[in-house]
């Protein structure tokens, strides 16, 4: 005889499932805290990530419009109640957090609260940080909190689960900083070796143009000529190398707009024609997104530094990308699960074709 799991088990269990398919911190956080008010039946939920100077280094709530959280004004400080919290690493629940002696009030916008329930989130004997609920939706017992003991528990399930998602989330972005880290330092070296050789090369014909000057001026003109020229090449290597270095705004505005805003750069940078079109692309899984934009750059990086080609195009279809002109390229796309193909004819330029699977 099969039984069915009681209601507030499937819902702890749709909250994990929710936490455990998000890496980005600030994604993980919000789903830590709408889960946190939804499994409780709170009103307001709140999530806080310590930092080291008395402050909270990150802070999400749920149950507050965007309107109303923008009238608050600057994040809490570690102060109070959820200074002891941090603190003590102990759970806080009250029946009317305003009466409690280390209640300091809150701004004149911020919501009116009375039973509270709070918790620190642990990794081992660090505290990551503090997940908090108030006013209890369901009818309060005579003279108590609205939380209750059952809901203390349930929240530190929650808790432990949340500091596994929280830490997931940590080693994620300290990983994408250690590969950001890589690529700076592959672009200042190549930044480098380009513009050292242009400057070289540059110094050499400025000083043979400068011994010509007198016995041969017509020599000398032609040296000075290539004095211009090499100096243009070493301005477009080095508007290049900031478009390269420049962060790319993916979490904000996409990979098309992103895409399509360094290739603007690029077109006005060089004398070759770049161009981009897309069609029907839908958004990819962040690891995606960022893999089509590093190889992208660094195609279009070769194909205008060595190709000599007068135009080079860029096209982005569904999962499909595909560079036209002319390999690290091919482990970026190996590790998101894509595929790269490289396509030379004689004559005929280069095509980089790179697909990613379906999000």
């Amino acid at each position: 005889m099969s039984h069915r799991p009681p209601s507030g088990l499937a819902a702890v269990s749709a909250a994990l499932l929710a936490m455990s398919r998000h890496l980005e911190m600030r994604d993980v956080l919000k789903t830590i805290v709408a889960s946190a008010r939804e499994l409780l039946d709170a009103e307001y939920a709140a999530l806080g990530v310590p930092d080291d100077h008395g402050g909270f280094a990150q802070f999400v709530v749920d149950g507050v419009s965007d309107a109303q959280w923008k009238a608050i004004g600057p994040l809490p400080r570690q102060h109070g109640i959820l200074a002891a919290m941090l603190r003590e690493a102990t759970p806080q629940r009250l029946a009317d957090v305003r009466t409690d002696p280390r209640f300091e009030g809150w701004p004149d916008a911020h919501p009116d609260m009375s039973d509270f329930l709070g918790l620190p989130i642990r990794d081992g004997e660090e505290t990551i940080g503090a997940l908090f609920l108030a006013n209890k939706r369901c009818p309060k017992p005579s003279g108590g909190c609205g939380f209750t003991e059952a809901d203390e528990e349930l929240l530190g399930i929650l808790a432990q689960h949340a500091a596994i998602a929280l830490t997931n989330a940590r080693l994620y972005e300290r990983s994408r900083e250690l590969t950001i880290a890589e690529e700076r330092s592959r672009l200042a070296h190549e930044l480098h070796d380009a513009v050292s050789q242009k400057l070289f090369s540059l110094r050499l014909t400025a000083q043979a143009a400068a011994a010509l000057v007198d016995r041969d001026p017509a020599r000398a003109k032609g040296e000075l000529q290539q004095v211009a020229a090499l100096a243009a090449e070493a301005v477009d290597e080095l508007r290049a190398a900031v478009v390269e270095l420049r962060p790319a705004a993916l979490d904000e505005d996409g990979l098309i707009a992103t895409l399509r805003n360094q290739i603007q750069v690029l077109d006005r940078a060089h004398t070759a024609r770049v161009t981009f079109e897309s069609t029907g692309v839908r958004a990819l899984p962040s690891a995606q997104e960022e893999a089509l934009l590093r190889v992208s750059q660094e195609a279009l990086h070769n194909a205008l530094r060595h190709s000599g080609a007068g135009h080079v195009s860029v096209s982005l279809s569904l999962i499909h990308m595909c560079i036209r002109d002319s390999v690290s390229m091919r482990h970026r796309a190996g590790s998101v699960g894509g595929r790269l193909t490289v396509e030379s004819e004689p004559g005929e330029g280069t095509t980089i074709t790179m697909e990613v699977p379906g999000g």
